[in-house]
């Protein structure tokens, strides 16, 4: 290709890179605002720059569902469809939550309420752009050297956010995730080396990636892309790359643990999706077909299910509940990539995007409670909310059963894709790894039954604590109240009409 045709592909690649290059502009208009506005009054340059943060956001997502731009950009660096849209839009809609979620809670949190956690300092709100910029690139990166680069941009936001309130704890979950972040950092490195050593190119898209892979070793291959997936395996919180979770959702302040459970995990299935079909799906080329980390990753995906399940049982704090919970959802998240077949996409997609409002409403939910009996996030404390909130408690209960994954939630919907196309898989193939996952994961809905139910159990069934301290009954935000019980209704709303999902998926 001559210089005057890389020139006009670049050209020709702006149209397409507009949200991404809107987010970068907003975070560096953002820190000057905040700069400018240094001296205001503190919750007016909270609300400016909460209110920019927002609008930003919602209209980088606005320009990925607009623009007809689909296809490679700048020389196959990057790749835009209609999945990449998705998640996109997935991440947005997280990251607005949050937003609001954090500036409605905002005053009563540093006023009324001095046993909650930590006020977030105001350059959270450019470090969340900056982590949905990176979050936006992956979705959209195809090359290797992309693909690490975007992750690093997500791992350097989300240790900042981790240790951004000024004490101890955010500090030690904030290292914690360093140190782990930085060994899946090392080890994707080494793995993408080693494809690059095989393939000769960096392009995931390209054809030679494929035939060159395919006349390899099946064990080489299957090592070497296993090694690369290290790093979407931290962002999902995967095993074995997950030890980092509860401390770092504990240290964090809930609007960042909600933000973590979400978007990492929406932007880190799509690429792993993208590196695992980069293979060809059927062995005719070759050796080697991407049934060769099939078994490995079922193996991977059990082993979430079963270690977040059973480490939450003992949890006696409700955000390292739910930082476990997340652990036995990026199993399930894993379960449709693990059929590699078009059903099994298309369940991730559904997944990750009916997960968003499920885990959202289930860290305000449990938030709100807290603040309004003026306690910590210890579960023991719940004990009889129920009758004094109840709306919320009510609330907090669909959304227990929907991660658990019962009717009539949608979190029923999701599982039932995704065990359906893993069983289609394990008809075609007869792999008894397939069908080990399939059953000890439905068998592990029983498990979680009796952690997710844990706390509405103590709302309504145990009376409060004798011993415990009188407090005073707080106040709760109504908008923060609104916007936890508005999260609820696409999770039964879903269920009913799924196919206002579905349609847009399967045309797509």
């Amino acid at each position: 290709m001559s210089l005057s045709d890389q020139l006009n592909d670049i050209l020709a690649s702006l149209s397409g890179f507009g949200p991404e290059a809107w987010l970068s502009l907003s975070f560096c208009v953002l820190l000057l605002v905040e700069l400018v506005m240094l001296r205001s009054n503190r919750l007016r340059t909270r609300q400016v720059l909460a209110g920019l943060s927002g609008v930003v956001i919602l209209v980088a997502a606005m320009w990925a569902v607009l623009s007809s731009t689909r296809g490679f950009l700048f020389m196959h660096l990057l790749f835009v469809d209609n999945q990449a849209v998705f998640m996109q839009v997935v991440i947005a809609l997280s990251a607005v939550f949050v937003l609001l979620y954090e500036l409605f809670t905002h005053e009563e949190n540093a006023t009324s309420n001095p046993l909650n956690r930590s006020t977030l300092p105001l350059e959270w709100y450019s470090l969340l752009i900056a982590m949905t910029l990176g979050l936006f690139l992956m979705t959209i990166s195809v090359n290797m050297l992309g693909i690490y680069l975007s992750i690093e941009l997500v791992s350097i936001c989300s240790y900042l956010l981790t240790a951004l309130t000024a004490d101890r704890k955010a500090s030690e979950g904030g290292i914690k995730y360093l140190l782990f972040g930085a060994v899946s950092s090392a080890i994707m490195l080494y793995g993408m080396s080693l494809l690059y050593g095989m393939t000769g190119t960096l392009d995931l898209t390209a054809e030679s990636f494929g035939t060159q892979l395919a006349g390899q070793d099946s064990a080489v291959v299957a090592v070497s892309m296993l090694l690369t997936l290290a790093g979407l395996l931290f962002k999902l919180a995967g095993v074995p790359f997950h030890v980092w979770t509860p401390d770092a959702y504990e240290a964090a302040p809930v609007p960042v643990a909600a933000f973590f459970s979400v978007a990492p995990k929406a932007a880190g299935v799509l690429v792993l999706m993208r590196i695992v079909t980069a293979l060809p799906l059927e062995s005719s080329l070759g050796n080697v077909s991407a049934s060769v980390l099939q078994t490995p990753l079922a193996v991977l995906a059990l082993a979430g299910i079963l270690i977040g399940n059973l480490s939450a049982l003992r949890q006696t704090d409700a955000k390292r509940l739910l930082a476990y919970s997340t652990i036995a959802h990026a199993g399930f998240l894993l379960v449709g990539v693990v059929a590699l077949n078009n059903a099994g996409f298309e369940a991730v997609l559904f997944y990750a995007g009916t997960y968003v409002f499920i885990s959202l409403a289930a860290f305000f939910l449990i938030d709100l409670l807290a603040r309004s009996n003026g306690t910590d996030l210890t579960i023991s404390h719940f004990a009889g909310l129920g009758p004094k909130q109840p709306l919320l408690s009510v609330a907090l209960i669909v959304v227990m059963i929907a991660l658990t994954g019962l009717p009539p939630t949608v979190g029923f919907t999701a599982k039932l894709l995704s065990f359906s196309a893993l069983y289609d898989a394990y008809q075609q193939t007869g792999n008894p790894w397939l069908l080990a996952l399939f059953g000890l994961g439905l068998l592990n809905a029983l498990i979680s039954l009796v952690y997710y139910l844990k706390i509405p159990f103590l709302l309504f069934f145990r009376p409060v604590a004798v011993d415990s301290e009188p407090r005073e009954a707080a106040t709760l935000p109504r908008s923060a109240v609104y916007l936890a019980l508005g999260l609820t209704v696409p999770i039964v709303g879903l269920f009913l009409k799924p196919d206002l999902l579905l349609r847009m998926l399967s045309g797509w």
